[in-house]
């Protein structure tokens, strides 16, 4: 049993920053990017499911962002990932389509 724990805890600390890696493209903005997509663009596919890693820190300063996919001339899924809070009070916008007059935007994952 031991032993197990200890397995578990070395590739959690190998795959933790392999993770860092990919959080840092999206959960630190604290601006929405917005892609502009043509009427050829299907949506994105349904998401994928998130194993939810154990929580790095104080839960007051780290949010749970939950996978999603994001456009980058097709669509690629980015895992979930725990985020720290920009500051005090920041609270995450998840991805999304929304209109711009007569067009269809997808706008990023960002902190607000």
């Amino acid at each position: 049993m031991k032993n197990s724990l200890l397995v578990k805890g070395v590739l959690l600390a190998a795959v933790l920053p392999l993770l860092a890696g990919c959080a840092g493209r999206a959960a630190h903005r604290d601006h929405p990017v917005v892609v502009e997509v043509t009427d050829g663009v299907p949506p994105p596919p349904a998401p994928q499911r998130d194993i939810v890693l154990p929580l790095p820190g104080s839960p007051a300063q780290w949010f749970w962002v939950a996978g999603c996919w994001e456009w980058n001339e097709r669509w690629v899924w980015v895992s979930g990932r725990w985020a720290s809070r920009p500051y005090a009070g920041a609270v995450w916008s998840a991805a999304h389509w929304d209109g711009h007059g007569q067009r269809r935007v997808w706008v990023t994952g960002h902190w607000r």
